[in-house]
């Protein structure tokens, strides 16, 4: 396996990361958690265009289909999100303007469903309050609604309606965001497990349901071993260590892979695929702070380390060719980075 790297620009506590129909072309997003910049790059790593120098905070962004984007504002860390926003960014002759959408406090992750036509959006607070640091007291909720098809009607005085489908849950942390039935769905990692929101029928009901009993950080879906089923990836718990693979039998899951050693403070995670082969990127943040690539072949799962002591994120992947593309915020080391990697 070769891996070549390309560092982009420096931005301070790097975060978030996001595709984006820019001016005609496919570019990227690339966001801080602190009060600094979010920038647009294009696919061959230029810095194309600065959408905002601050408020930051960002854990979420989201594209729409004309070039505008939803984002999350000012959540600086679960001990610093009582002010957080959900903001609309979009592009006119004067450059780019910024509107606060609703007020969601401790808002971490969202996303943007569609089913039978409508768009909805689904998001998730790692909790409702906290009177002190490292307050876990008020659990969270997962919020839904319809978004608008003309955002133009929605600002902060008349906000984005949304209404809770689950209460009592904490530290609301993973989102995965994919297609079943034709329809739009997602998980959502939680210290109460994981959970399964789908949109409504047009004369339906929310439906959520927990299919994943134990605590999770974050989560993805992909068919490692090629037999034609979804695995469930779990990082787990909350910011934790641990990487498990998980095979659904009989409607249960079983777990068929631990890392050999735990990856401390486990965040960045992704589903690729490499010479056509389903795998996962993930990155952690303490400890060796390592980028690293999960694949499995007849010999079973492996890890491999693509870059070390650099503390990413999140990540961006994309399949070029036989190779596989890797944009990763590197966190920890103020990095906006490209890799690619070849099999």
């Amino acid at each position: 396996m070769q891996i070549e790297k390309k560092v982009i620009t420096n931005l301070t506590k790097c975060y978030s990361l996001a595709e984006l129909d820019y001016c005609g072309q496919k570019a990227y997003l690339v966001a801080s958690e602190k009060q600094f910049p979010c920038l647009v790059i294009s696919r061959d790593g230029q810095i194309l265009d600065k959408v905002w120098d601050e408020p930051g905070g960002v854990m979420t962004m989201e594209p729409l289909p004309n070039g505008s984007f939803l984002a999350t504002h000012r959540f600086y860390s679960p001990n610093d999100a009582k002010e957080a926003t959900i903001v609309l960014a979009e592009q006119d002759k004067e450059g780019w303007k910024v509107r606060t959408l609703c007020k969601l406090p401790f808002v971490h992750r969202f996303g943007i469903l569609n089913r039978d036509g409508q768009t909805y959006i689904v998001a998730a607070t790692l909790k409702s309050d906290h009177q002190f640091k490292d307050d876990w007291t008020c659990p969270g909720r997962i919020w839904v609604g319809k978004l608008p098809e003309n955002l133009n009607t929605v600002d902060e005085e008349h906000p984005l309606e949304l209404t809770p489908l689950v209460s009592g849950l904490l530290r609301n942390h993973g989102f995965f965001k994919y297609e079943e039935n034709g329809c739009d769905v997602c998980l959502i990692g939680t210290e109460n497990g994981i959970w399964k929101v789908t949109p409504p029928t047009s004369d339906g009901q929310w439906q959520a349901e927990c299919i994943f009993d134990q605590p999770a950080s974050d989560m993805l879906l992909a068919d490692f071993d090629g037999d034609g089923q979804k695995e469930l990836l779990v990082l787990a718990p909350f910011h934790g260590e641990n990487l498990s693979v998980y095979k659904n039998h009989n409607g249960n899951w079983e777990k068929v892979f631990d890392t050999p050693q735990p990856l401390e403070f486990l965040h960045a995670l992704a589903t690729a695929k490499l010479a056509g082969k389903e795998v996962a990127v993930i990155g952690h943040r303490k400890g060796a702070r390592e980028l690293c690539l999960i694949s499995c072949d007849e010999k079973g799962y492996k890890l491999n380390v693509l870059d070390h002591d650099i503390g990413p994120a999140n990540v961006l992947c994309r399949e070029d060719g036989e190779n596989l593309w890797i944009l990763s915020a590197n966190r920890e080391t103020d990095e906006v980075a490209m890799y690619t990697v070849k099999a």
